[in-house]
């Protein structure tokens, strides 16, 4: 029975990816990873890319969408939001996000993930097909997850149900605001008081080598420990640590403790990365850049740091991709990419944020971000251009199924736009 339910599955599994074969005619497609084709055709079979070109014919039975005037692109990645786990900021019941603790490592976002979030439909409609969904609170705040933006239940939704262990690095100096009656830190407070952190941090890695190494020859005392099991693929190499570190003294001393400890490393939220743009290069470090439009760090910067940042580190070589860091703005996703181009980022550089790099950076790149033959079909049609504002998303296809792109907010419009 079991063995037949299994089966089931499966099978259910593959005609939900799969569905008819597509033949989209006429359009513009934008490989991404290759010059654009003009009046091409693109087939879709058992919800992958089987062919693109000017002549390529359906298969029996296929069905057939004319595309002519419109463009077609591969999906939208935003790799950093709270999807799923957040739905009102403001009211506590609606949040998943955090768990209390320091060291939760065990904590697995995917299970949290609310597949019917009214954000979910918001930030799809503008071409986004997937997005890392991030925990938070403490240092290590749990696994992140990599989900589609289409699924009844998060296991449908699940890409890659644990893609990074997410550290918030210890900084250097954090005490209370300006606009506290707390009494700052003094200097030699601050410092031991960063020490102590780091210590604690790199004693929370030795405990999971030490749990590694009594796993490997267990004696009858040995118990098993769900936090350390989770550690085990960072320290192993297999899982990376997505490190928060916005600047300049923070990030040298994430990747020296990274280095240290022979863990991989993704930054996020890179705002001031200062000198250290060599050193990140030539450990291969990706960087998750938070939106472009958004006010400088301090009063004395300059306007457009933020701004020129992604084009500063196309510049230095370094892989980068975007992430909106929320879900209230995540829809906008390709307005940050676009932002940059204005300040040294190249459009085609811009475009490959938001959708081969994030995939190239997360893994997956042999299944998504690009169109090419064997990959899923995660495309959208469009208009025009999709970092332009004024472009519509007029059609979307996830593992070569069509998705809905009403929302809340096209429901309010269409109800509202009809008031007599």
């Amino acid at each position: 029975m079991r063995l037949a339910y299994l089966l089931a599955l499966l099978l259910t599994t593959a005609c939900q990816a799969a569905g008819p074969s597509l033949l989209i005619r006429g359009a513009t497609i934008h490989p991404v990873s290759s010059p654009k084709i003009e009046n091409a055709n693109l087939l879709v079979v058992d919800g992958k890319i089987a062919e693109i070109g000017p002549k390529v014919s359906p298969p029996k039975g296929a069905r057939l969408i004319d595309a002519r005037g419109l463009h077609v692109y591969p999906g939208m990645i935003d790799s950093a939001t709270e999807v799923g786990l957040s739905e009102i900021s403001s009211v506590r019941e609606t949040n998943d996000t955090t768990e209390l603790g320091d060291f939760k490592p065990q904590l697995r976002t995917v299970i949290a993930v609310n597949a019917d979030s009214e954000h979910i439909p918001v930030i799809r409609a503008n071409g986004i097909v997937a997005a890392i969904t991030l925990p938070q609170g403490g240092v290590i705040s749990g696994q992140a997850a990599f989900l589609y933006l289409d699924g009844w239940t998060w296991e449908e939704m699940a890409i890659r149900r644990d893609v990074a262990m997410v550290l918030h690095f210890p900084t250097f100096g954090a005490g209370p605001s300006r606009f506290s009656a707390e009494t700052p830190p003094s200097l030699a407070e601050m410092r031991r008081t960063y020490e102590n952190r780091v210590k604690q941090l790199q004693d929370y890695l030795e405990q999971a080598r030490a749990y590694q190494r009594a796993k490997a020859a267990p004696s009858p005392e040995f118990r098993p420990n769900l936090a350390m099991e989770a550690m085990l693929p960072v320290i192993e190499g297999k899982l990376p640590l997505l490190i928060h570190a916005s600047r300049e003294r923070s990030i040298r001393d994430a990747l020296s403790w990274a280095q240290k400890e022979k863990v991989r490393v993704i930054l996020a939220g890179v705002r001031k990365p200062g000198n250290t743009l060599a050193e990140i290069k030539a450990q291969g470090i990706a960087v998750i850049l938070g939106p472009t439009q958004a006010l400088p760090l301090e009063e004395d910067d300059a306007y457009d740091e933020v701004y020129s940042l992604p084009g500063v580190l196309y510049q230095a070589g370094i892989k980068f991709a975007f992430g909106s860091f929320g879900n209230q703005f995540a829809r906008n996703l390709p307005y940050q990419a676009a932002s940059a181009v204005a300040f040294g980022l190249p459009y085609e550089e811009a475009l490959k944020s938001v959708t081969l790099y994030p995939a190239q950076i997360w893994g997956v790149d042999s299944m998504m971000g690009s169109l090419e033959k064997g990959k899923w079909a995660n495309l959208i049609l469009t208009d025009g251009d999709p970092l332009e504002v004024k472009t519509q998303v007029k059609r979307m296809f996830i593992q070569g199924r069509e998705v809905e792109l009403e929302s809340k907010h096209t429901r309010l419009y269409q109800r509202y736009s009809g008031r007599p």
